[in-house]
């Protein structure tokens, strides 16, 4: 029997023995086997390799129109292009779309819709750009504003936030597309992800007049732009704003708001907006507790952060893996490691099995606080357990064994890692370079950079500051110039690290004016590669020991007008050379007084309060005026019970 024939047999009789694999309503067709092609005229037409026989009968696709403007069998071709776009066969689905224009059949919006978000899923959305600017001239389909949002959504989904906005500003203004509420909300989600939240906060107000009122979706998009750039009182603001307006707040819109808060570490005003939010009718969830408790940890408030543990529970909102996870971070934070690894014990008694992450954060932990012997047991443990290593986990291990000096050691777990097919990151070798330099072993820690290029793992300015910083402090400084070049021809900008530990090797090699012209350098980039007071030690120091005070002191000023603090070590460092340089030598008490009354009129009181403290524990002579200065300072009304609470700190600690 010819296909075509069968075919017609199993759609007419619904008591075939042989089950069909068609169905008109959920289409889901092999194209890769059987493609669509213009029809037969005749069933009895041979079959050839140009014209496959379509695996639906002609019958369903008649010309002769059926209500209205609609033929039949269209409603098939809809569902075929649904299926086509929902299982990602985009090459059937053109031809599918070229078989429907070749029979004149009308192309509904409503089917594009999900072809859009297919390419969305398929992480195209030029194509779907492009099918959008098509549907008008090519398929007579004129596209609305829901195809617009569509495809404005699938954009910003990609993050492609610049690009989203030019598509937006081109449609609205060539084509009859009215925005709507949706529109706007993807407009202020692509501002507020760009960072521009005085534009977005234009918008926001542009919607009124244009007949569109915001709803929760655009308070809460504005709200969490404004308190991811600090503006948590704007953001506070509308709270009240959209209730006046009559749009009722939910409990993601109190989430944004509290967790903005507790960021910035304001626990007092996120607890009163919990308050408000019982009183609005919204329940605090899981994400609400999760915020505070992450809130309260960060302000080192553990105990509050178990005992609103305890409500998350009596609440009946079950805690999850970043609850559990946040609590004992925050102990380990505290150098309290081993009552979270207590907690984890109690946790899994209960039926809890921590997941990764938690094991990362303690084995890091035990190894910080000198107890690698407990961290290799819960490492044992871990894969005992069946919890299976992440990157995360394996760095940590390798970064602990580094810190006791095992370098060996790790190397066998990041071969472990790779065995385990996971990739070791930039942190996990830099941290192993860290390790062979630490012990003397820079050969390794070359070769381990040499193995790192050659398993394509990206490298990063973290890695480059390592292996410069291991070769100035081993006296390579040929081979950290080289690579130093290298960075830079790599376009990788150095970090304060890098330029410090070049400054240094430099320095060292009594190539003192180098330093200098390097740390120019340094002067004139961003802010991100800045000196700090370890810079300027590296300096000091060189200069002292060329005996070329005045030399550090002009250096000094400048450290104090770009606003870096001097410290002990900056301290000892103009002491020493006061002491041991200078003809007849001085005590250096009159040039401390000095950096006291400078510090003190650019107002940086707590620095001028370090130095004080020097003087005090070098014996130094101190003045009654520079005394009375800096302790009415400190004991202003609002720093007074700072400044008792130090007090007993220091009398009893």
């Amino acid at each position: 029997m010819p296909v075509t024939n069968s075919i017609r047999t199993r759609l007419r009789g619904k008591l075939s023995p042989v089950p069909c694999k068609f169905s008109l309503c959920s289409a889901r067709v092999n194209f890769s086997v059987v493609s669509i092609s213009p029809t037969r005229t005749s069933p009895n037409e041979p079959e050839n390799g140009d014209h496959i026989q379509p695996p639906i009968s002609d019958e369903l696709f008649k010309a002769g129109p059926k209500l209205g403007p609609y033929k039949l069998g269209d409603s098939t071709f809809y569902s075929l292009v649904e299926n086509c776009a929902t299982s990602g066969d985009f090459g059937s689905l053109q031809r599918v779309f070229d078989r429907m224009k070749r029979e004149r059949r009308v192309f509904i919006e409503k089917i594009f819709i999900p072809v859009f978000r297919a390419y969305g899923k398929a992480h195209s959305p030029e194509k779907a750009v492009d099918l959008f600017y098509r549907m008008e001239d090519e398929f007579q389909c004129r596209p609305t504003v829901r195809s617009f949002n569509t495809v404005f959504n699938v954009i910003i989904q990609e993050r492609m936030y610049y690009r989203a906005l030019e598509f937006h500003a081109d449609v609205v203004s060539n084509n009859n597309i009215s925005p709507n509420v949706l529109t706007f909300n993807l407009v202020i989600k692509a501002m507020c992800k760009l960072g521009l939240i005085d534009r977005a906060v234009e918008v926001f107000r542009e919607m009124p007049p244009r007949n569109c009122a915001p709803d929760v979706f655009t308070y809460c998009t504005l709200m969490d732009g404004l308190c991811k750039e600090d503006r948590i009182d704007e953001a506070v603001s509308l709270l009240d704003e959209m209730q006046i307006e009559g749009c009722f707040p939910s409990s993601v819109t109190f989430n944004v708001l509290i967790h903005g808060l507790c960021k910035k570490g304001d626990m007092g005003r996120a607890a009163k907006l919990v308050e408000n939010m019982l009183l609005k009718g919204c329940v605090p969830n899981e994400v609400t507790y999760n915020t505070l408790i992450h809130g309260l940890c960060l302000k080192g408030k553990l105990g509050k952060a178990i005992s609103l543990l305890e409500r998350m529970v009596q609440s009946k909102c079950v805690p999850n893996d970043v609850t559990y996870g946040t609590i004992i971070n925050g102990l380990v934070k505290q150098g309290r490691t081993l009552d979270g690894l207590q907690l984890l014990v109690l946790l899994e008694e209960r039926g809890y099995h921590a997941n990764e992450y938690v094991y990362s954060t303690l084995v890091s932990g035990l190894f910080k606080d000198g107890k690698s012997g407990e961290a290799i047991r819960l490492w044992k443990e871990m894969l005992d357990k069946q919890c299976k290593p992440n990157t995360v986990v394996f760095s940590a291990l390798i970064d602990g064994l580094c810190r006791e000096g095992k370098p060996d050691e790790a190397k066998e777990i990041l071969s472990e890692m790779e065995n385990n097919h996971c990739m070791p990151n930039a942190y996990a070798y830099s941290s192993l370079m860290k390790g062979f330099f630490k012990t003397g072993n820079s050969h390794k820690a070359i070769l381990l950079w040499k193995e790192m290029e050659n398993n394509s793992c990206l490298d990063n300015e973290v890695c480059y500051s390592v292996l410069i910083n291991g070769l100035c402090e081993d006296g390579k400084l040929r081979e950290a110039m080289m690579v130093w070049k290298k960075m830079l021809g790599r376009g990788f900008m150095p970090d304060v690290v890098s330029y410090s530990s070049m400054i240094n090797g430099l320095c060292n090699a009594g190539l003192v004016e180098q330093g200098l012209k390097l740390f120019n350098v340094m002067l004139c980039h961003n802010s991100t590669s800045q000196p700090d007071v370890i810079t300027y030690n590296i300096l000091f120091h060189a200069l002292c020991k060329q005996s070329s005070i005045s030399h550090a002191i002009n250096l000094l000023n400048i450290m104090l007008d770009r606003g870096c603090d001097p410290d002990l070590v900056t301290c000892n460092i103009f002491l020493k050379a006061l002491r041991e340089t200078l003809n007849p030598p001085q005590d250096g008490s009159q040039f401390l007084e000095e950096l006291v009354a400078r510090l003190y009129k650019r107002r940086r009181i707590a620095a001028a309060s370090k130095i004080v403290e020097v003087m005090l524990q070098k014996f130094l002579p101190l003045k009654a005026s520079t005394w009375e200065m800096v302790v009415q300072e400190i004991c202003k009304p609002r720093k007074i019970q700072a400044a008792i609470d130090k007090c007993w700190s220091d009398l009893f600690c």
